[in-house]
Order: C-alpha cells, then sequence, then structure tokens
C-alpha cells in the first residue's frame, strides 16, 4: 500500500514543507507496508531524484507549459493521474496556501473524503486515522476514512523530516490530459518584498497585537525579531487596522503556524488568534493585562508593559548574540 506525495515547488525549488510530508509518509508507509511516492508538476526538466534523501523511493513528474506558474486544475488533473498510476492508501499534501486550494479538488476529483490540517497520523492494520484541531482548537477530532485513498494536508512545522544523505529516487514521466480549455490561469505570483521567510516555514516568530497601540511602534516587534532571527506576525486586529499586510496574519483566517518559538507581543488572545498558534512548540506571552486569554495557552508569560519589557529583552538578546 503505496502513500504519495504531492511534491510542492516554487520557482523550481522544492519547499522544505514538502520534506516534512515526505518524512510523515515515510513513517506512515512503514506501517502499510508500501513505498512512497512523489507526484510533481512543472513545465520542464526538474531535478526530483535527490527529493529520495526526504523519503521519497519514486517520481512521478508531469510536464505542460500551464505547470510554469500554480495550476490549481492542472494541478489536481497530475495527482488524480498519479492515483491512476500507484494505487495509493493516502495522498498527502501540505496544509500550505497552495495544499489547502489543491487537495479538496482532487478529493472531488476522486469522490473521496479529506481531512485538513492534520497536526497527527495514526497507521496500522490498513487503516488511518487522523488527528485534527476544531472550533478553533477547542476540541480534537479523530477522522477514519470509509474510501480509498485518504486525503490529507499536514500542519507545517509539526511533522519532522527524516533525511536518507545520499539517496537517489527514479524520476519517471506522468501523462496528464490537458486537452481541455483552462477554466483558470494564472497570470503571476507576487512575492512579498526582502525574501522573508514565510511564516509557515519559520522556526521562531514574533506577532504583534493591538498592545502596541500603532504601527510605529511595530519597530519594536521588528527589532526583537531581528535579535532572535525570527520572522515578523502579526494578529487579525491589527491587519484590520491597516498596520500589517494580510500575509503577516496569523490565525484562523491568516496563516496557521506551528515554530519552535512563538512569542506574543500585546496579543490578548482571540479564539481566532489561537487556533492558528497553540499548537506553537513553545509560547511567550508579553501582555499588561493577567487575565489575558493568551496567557491561558503560554508557556512563560510576562504581565506588564511591552513598552519597557521589549526593549529590554532586545538588548539581552543581543547581549548573548554578542558573545555567542
Amino acid at each position: 500500500m503505496s502513500v504519495l506525495v504531492f511534491i510542492e515547488q516554487r520557482e523550481g525549488r522544492v519547499r522544505p514543507v514538502t520534506r516534512e510530508v515526505l518524512g510523515e509518509a515515510t513513517r506512515i508507509a512503514a506501517a502499510l507496508g508500501g513505498p512512497v511516492v512523489g507526484v510533481a508538476a512543472a513545465a520542464g526538466d526538474a531535478d526530483l531524484a535527490a527529493l529520495a534523501e526526504a523519503g521519497a523511493e519514486r517520481v512521478l513528474l508531469a510536464q505542460h507549459p500551464r505547470f510554469a506558474t500554480y495550476d490549481g486544475e492542472g494541478y489536481a488533473a497530475a495527482v488524480e493521474a498519479a492515483v491512476r498510476v500507484c494505487s495509493p492508501q493516502a495522498v498527502l499534501f501540505a496544509a500550505s496556501a497552495m495544499g489547502k486550494d489543491l487537495a479538496p479538488r482532487v478529493a472531488a476529483r476522486l469522490g473521496v473524503g479529506q481531512a485538513s490540517d492534520c497536526t497527527h497520523v495514526q497507521a496500522g492494520g490498513g487503516a488511518l486515522i487522523a488527528t485534527r484541531p476544531v472550533y478553533a482548537g477547542k476540541a480534537i477530532q479523530r477522522v477514519r476514512f470509509p474510501k480509498s485513498p485518504a486525503l490529507l494536508t499536514l500542519r507545517p512545522k509539526v511533522f519532522a523530516a527524516t533525511p536518507k544523505p545520499g539517496a537517489r529516487a527514479a524520476v519517471e514521466p506522468l501523462a496528464v490530459d490537458l486537452s481541455g480549455p483552462a477554466r483558470e490561469r494564472v497570470l503571476r505570483v507576487a512575492a512579498a518584498a526582502g525574501g522573508k521567510v514565510d511564516l509557515t516555514e519559520s522556526e521562531i516568530i514574533v506577532s504583534g497585537g493591538r498592545g502596541l497601540k500603532g504601527p510605529e511602534n511595530f519597530r519594536l516587534v521588528e527589532e526583537l525579531a531581528k535579535s532572535l532571527g525570527a520572522t515578523v506576525g502579526a494578529s487579525r486586529a491589527v491587519v484590520d487596522a491597516g498596520w500589517r499586510p494580510h500575509h503577516d496574519q496569523v490565525g484562523q483566517t491568516g496563516k496557521t503556524v506551528s515554530p519552535k518559538l512563538y512569542v506574543a507581543v500585546g496579543i490578548s488572545g482571540a479564539i481566532q488568534h489561537l487556533a492558528g498558534m497553540s499548537s506553537s512548540r513553545c509560547i511567550v506571552a508579553i501582555n499588561k493585562d493577567p487575565e489575558a486569554p493568551i496567557f491561558k495557552v503560554a508557556d512563560y508569560g510576562i504581565v506588564g508593559d511591552l513598552f519597557e519589557i521589549v526593549p529590554a529583552l532586545t538588548a539581552e538578546v543581543e547581549k548573548l548574540n554578542a558573545h555567542a
């Protein structure tokens, strides 16, 4: 029973989150007793053989000019074609912007169920049970799949990659029927300036909320983030106020993140925000309100004036960096 993994690429580079998905696929495949197969869509030749180092034993490559940029309809056709070829027990995607768009398309084509934003997968006896948070993280749902294949999107930064240095995978061409007219087309992808690491792939995130009182004070968050080598995030209230762009938003209507360290500065902890960051490994909250909901999920809480605490914390981190 094979496990199929969608290989997510951007500008010809395999995204790190794909290696996490391949790592979990390796564990699931071992329990099911089958191989890990990757499926990729590209406009031209792609060097995917090295994906064996992340767990893929075989990679199916669909090539078409339409695949120069993300093509939801075409990519779904490619994944469906791969399912027909290898008859997998499960198909895994990253719970990224691309994966969240693509997985439901494939599920609809195959007429099977899909579990989104999974944080754990139990495999054994030829069956899969997925665990996923629901109701803004207030409850945990366990999902069993009555039909095969099971489609799952996996939350980034939750699953570990399992590198196998030096391994190489066989890359095979995959035929995809794209003879019909395309109903949609991506004209261009506008990347954020400055080469900022995507929030979903960040190891450390420092997020700011309305407690900063104004966009000009976000420099405090940016300075702390720089000292920690972190990415800057924001609450929904801040984004709605126009202080930060939407791609910085963490929460149910923004991005779901699971970094090693999450620092919440001036964030009260609304339910939708907690849903997007409560699976972080270590949460540090800085807020002047001791009753703020953020403290209920924080591993470490600092009650006080962020305008005093954050500069002092930044100075201490910079001292440690200087002596490292």
